[in-house]
């Protein structure tokens, strides 16, 4: 494939651009790839390496290639052309101008969703998205592009005229489309003063014409890429650069197709990279400036909607109508720490109540995942503290369980209190059972626990501690079973498991562990359960007051001071617990269970959520027009 030289001027694109220095800021693209033999030129300055950053991530609608495919044979010219002509018009690269264009600095500022969800992540960042069916779709369509790639490469090597004869010098093939990608994503990427040189140095139809005559020097054509790539690129993105180098100079010199083609898609791939990049810079240096229109800009879109009739708020208004009358549900200390806000923020708290199924009121449609967190948080928090209060009645039963009346919302089961039982643990949590399958290839759990014969310590200090492990190891437990659409079938696939975890940390006989998962099948996640009904109901109590503390402090913080410190600092818990983490409520680390850490930061989450909502939709949907809304 070798040739004489590449058309146009090799010159290096000027390596000047505002946001050179700064943009080397970790994705979470992309492996980053070994080192190489062979390098590409150097770059002439050495931009300065900024720290990474991560963490939580927001998916953009981009495409991503997917790993090169070895072609084992050759296909003959009557099947590749019926192949190309039947999805010439679908095929494109997997990466283009237009599938980053939501990474154009004009569509950030203009994204409604990513200029509200940016006030609750800290860390948020674009990636591509290939998760989900259309993640599935889009490495399927890469595939089937870099195949057809490889396998028209192939038929110009091997069956010269029959290529021609199929695509002659015409541009509606891979490569050509592949070439024109690449130069159209380094244009949005490149100073407006150097775009004449790329122009020149990247003449798409000139360097297919040297192809179609055998003269397109591929190895040059690939250092002037690498020379163009490091001058604006991150520094971390060199050795990727040098890769893909390496890669097309290897695959030119052997005739080795699939190489060639892996250093195509490594060359794709940087050029995504690079655009992530520059978006991510672009995201961190804007994020005051959203952050701090995020009302004003919720209030014009949102209000042109409404006057347009493409948003109905009238459910909404009727949500909050309705609750508005209802006096049972309002706390002693509402009026005073929410103010007008206090049926709002009384409502929002009913709404991620886990017996409250109904769907969230439209007003909080950019919300509506960060709702179902705090929904599906509450139901952990109150499954978890279910789980404490049966095993501390287990704990101090007898050695066998005897059905009896219940009372009140008590236990279908009441246990009765015998410290002198012959099966108890020991102040070991880890040594209370043993597991053991080798007797028996059908052994399970049940049948192999072997409860020891060790007294168990007494003293309060001792159980507290004991207390302390089964917690948390509920909690370890909890985070590492998968989750899915419906929090509560989590809890019910771990039923079995939480269970014989409870009974490691009990001195109760193991006779009676399958009545004991029976106990916690009737009142886990069951929100019938009076049981249930009863910890929900002390939750939402230690809810408010949380919330009641935090609105006060919160409210008159403009919206940056808000973010800083909703998302950063925590504020000191009104109950005896520190506060919590900041992104989720429950954390695998010890704590007592009537720890209030897990409230406290639902607290924080729905002080800085419900605030930010009332500003846009209080004015515009809730209170009447000539209402004065609290805006502070």
């Amino acid at each position: 494939m070798d040739g004489h030289g590449v058309g146009g001027r090799r010159e290096s694109v000027s390596q000047q651009q505002n946001y050179r220095d700064e943009q080397s800021m970790q994705t979470t693209t992309e492996q980053q790839p070994s080192s190489t033999e062979a390098k590409a030129p150097s770059r002439i300055s050495q931009p300065k390496v900024i720290p990474a950053v991560s963490g939580t991530s927001t998916p953009v609608e981009i495409g991503s290639p997917s790993p090169a495919t070895t072609l084992s044979s050759r296909p003959g010219p009557s099947s590749q052309k019926s192949d190309y002509f039947s999805s010439r018009r679908k095929l494109e690269p997997p990466v283009t101008r237009a599938t980053l264009s939501e990474l154009d600095v004009h569509k950030i500022v203009h994204n409604p969703k990513l200029h509200h969800d940016i006030n609750f992540d800290p860390e948020l960042h674009f990636r591509p998205n290939l998760d989900g069916e259309k993640g599935q779709k889009k490495q399927a369509r890469a595939q089937q592009f870099w195949q057809s790639l490889a396998s028209q490469l192939r038929m110009f090597m091997t069956d010269r005229d029959s290529f021609m004869s199929l695509y002659g010098q015409g541009q509606e093939w891979c490569l050509p489309m592949l070439l024109s990608s690449v130069k159209d994503i380094i244009n949005t990427l490149v100073p407006h003063k150097d775009r004449e040189q790329l122009a020149e140095g990247l003449n798409v139809p000139h360097i297919m014409q040297q192809f179609a005559h055998g003269m397109a020097d591929l190895e040059k054509l690939a250092s002037w890429l690498s020379g163009v790539l490091k001058s604006h690129c991150a520094p971390m993105r060199d050795e990727w650069v040098d890769e893909m180098y390496t890669q097309l100079t290897n695959g030119n010199r052997n005739n080795d197709i699939d190489e060639l083609v892996k250093g195509m898609r490594s060359l794709l791939s940087v050029l995504e990279a690079m655009k992530l990049d520059v978006a991510n810079h672009q995201i961190r240096c804007l994020r005051p400036v959203l952050i701090e229109e995020t009302v004003a800009f919720e209030d014009r879109f949102f209000r042109k909607k409404l006057r347009e009739g493409k948003f109905d708020a009238t459910a909404a208004k009727d949500w909050y109508t309705r609750m508005s009358e209802r006096t049972d549900q309002h706390h002693q200390g509402s009026a005073q720490a929410f103010g007008d806000m206090a049926i709002f923020f009384e409502s929002i708290v009913e709404l991620i109540m886990p017996s409250r199924s109904e769907a969230f009121p439209n007003t909080f449609l950019f919300d509506e995942e960060r709702m179902s967190k705090l929904r599906s948080d509450m139901l952990d928090a109150i499954n978890l503290e279910l789980c404490m209060r049966l095993y501390d009645k287990l704990d101090r039963a007898s050695p066998t369980f005897e059905p009896t009346a219940t009372t009140g919302a008590a236990l279908p089961l009441d246990l009765v209190m015998d410290d002198d039982s012959d099966c108890q643990s020991t102040s070991s949590a880890r040594s209370s059972m043993v597991f053991s399958s080798a007797g028996s290839p059908h052994a399970s759990p049940r049948s192999s626990l072997v409860c020891p014969t060790r007294p168990a310590s007494t003293r309060p200090q001792d159980r507290k501690v004991k207390s302390q492990e089964l917690y948390a190891s509920l909690v370890s437990l909890l985070q590492s079973c998968p989750a899915t659409s419906q929090p509560a079938q989590r809890w019910q696939a771990m039923k079995d498991s939480l269970a014989l975890q409870i009974f490691r940390f009990s001195d109760a006989p193991t006779s009676d562990l399958m009545m004991f998962e029976d106990m916690l099948d009737l009142h886990l996640s069951e929100t019938a359960s009076e049981l249930f009904q009863e910890v929900e109901k002390d939750f939402r109590r230690r809810l408010v007051v949380e919330l009641q503390q935090r609105v006060k402090t919160f409210k008159n913080l403009g919206a940056v001071s808000l973010f800083s410190v909703a998302t950063g600092g925590r504020l000191p818990s009104s109950g005896r617990a520190s506060t919590g983490p900041s992104d989720a409520s429950i954390r695998g680390r010890a704590r007592n269970p009537s720890d209030d850490g897990s409230v406290a930061d639902m607290a924080t989450r729905l002080a800085h959520l419900g605030l930010l909502h009332w500003r846009v939709w209080g004015p515009l949907v809730y209170c009447d027009e000539d209402t004065d809304v609290e805006m502070s």
